[in-house]
């Protein structure tokens, strides 16, 4: 890493660069201990009292002694990416939020505040009032740009927002990609709101998707494409596999139901059980929503008697094909960055890592 010209080494950031992408080059250790040098690129997100704060690409933050610097510099907003379709984070932001819409929402100057969830009364006979939100992405604040006010205002905004629904207060924030929201998560942090999950927004090109493949089993491939079903409407039988209720038996609740089927062009697909195992319910479903250029996947679920069946593919094929027809040509899915399984078979269809998203809690 090259930091100046003809190899002499400068810091040349400054507490005003906070906010910019930068890398750096420290010492660790002392001369007597045997000290190395360490490099860190990501976003300046503080210099306060001699330390400085940089957050990496995957939302991990790095803590750095001002004493320990020897290189520091600007460096572009994010690297060019090399394959795949090009998109702006923003973009991206407001594509998958179409695709997890809320059942109500309020603008917040560029803050959108939302929420997925319905009040279930008593009975009268000692059941107690509940209420039903379904998936953070439907009930969390979507922050594109300014809320308008000081930040510790907004904030106690959005807390009592959600209070007034019964629902706890996230605020999701992006890393990794160019306009994306480092600093917005440092300050959060320094609120106290706390990280709880975090989730890669993948891209692919989308017609790779739409291909069976080649090879001695392309026609057994091709024989499970033929057999998903795609729909407009979601059964029971595919809201049983999906199971975000946590009770595999129950009706969902209306709430889950107004969020899947809402969304620009939204298709269900399933492949029907074919040894009769708990009939009524797919062996394998999965959801797409169709929004000009971009085909967004997600719900992809086997049931676990019937993975390694090439299922999942078979299901991203068929819906990959339907939203080909319709004009998209580029794919997005969203998948929770410890989840090594998905991650791996998602990357094996060639699916990029463009930015990650958080959910910070209030």
């Amino acid at each position: 890493m090259e930091f100046a010209a003809k190899g002499r080494l400068a810091v040349r950031i400054t507490a005003a660069d906070v906010g910019k992408r930068v890398s750096v080059r420290r010492l660790v250790g002392s001369p007597d201990s045997g000290a190395t040098f360490t490099d860190a690129v990501g976003v300046l997100t503080s210099w306060d009292d001699g330390v400085l704060i940089i957050t990496r690409r995957f939302g991990d933050r790095v803590r750095i002694e001002e004493s320990s610097l020897v290189a520091g510099k600007v460096v572009p907003a994010a690297p060019a990416r090399r394959r795949g379709p090009a998109a702006s984070y923003e973009e991206l932001a407001r594509i998958t939020a179409r695709a997890w819409q809320p059942v109500e929402r309020e603008r917040l100057g560029d803050w959108e505040l939302r929420a997925a969830v319905r009040t279930v009364p008593g009975d009268g006979a000692g059941a107690q009032v509940r209420r039903v939100a379904f998936t953070r992405r439907a009930n969390s604040v979507l922050p594109l740009g300014d809320p308008g006010l000081p930040l510790d205002t907004a904030l106690s905004r959005v807390r009592a927002w959600y209070t007034q629904r019964g629902l706890p207060p996230y605020v999701q924030v992006s890393t990794g990609a160019e306009g994306t929201q480092e600093l917005l998560g440092a300050r959060l942090e320094a609120a106290g709101w706390v990280r709880e999950v975090s989730s890669e927004l993948r891209i692919a090109p989308l017609a790779p998707l739409a291909d069976a493949g080649e090879g001695g089993d392309a026609d057994a491939r091709e024989a499970t494409v033929r057999r998903v079903r795609l729909a407009r409407e979601i059964d029971a039988g595919w809201l049983r596999q999906y199971n975000r209720t946590g009770d595999a038996a129950a009706e969902p609740d209306p709430v889950v139901r107004a969020v899947l089927t809402a969304g620009p062009s939204v298709w269900f697909a399933s492949v029907p059980e074919t040894d009769g195992t708990d009939a009524g319910v797919p062996a394998a479903i999965g959801r797409c929503v169709v929004d000009g250029r971009w085909a967004g996947f997600m719900a992809v679920e086997v049931a676990p008697h019937a993975r390694r069946r090439g299922l999942a593919t078979a299901v991203m094929t068929a819906l990959a094909r339907q939203a080909l027809a319709e004009g998209a040509s580029a794919a997005w899915l969203q998948v929770e960055s410890d989840n090594t399984v998905a991650t791996t078979m998602y990357g094996g269809m060639g699916f990029d890592v463009h930015h990650l998203y958080h959910h910070y809690r209030g």
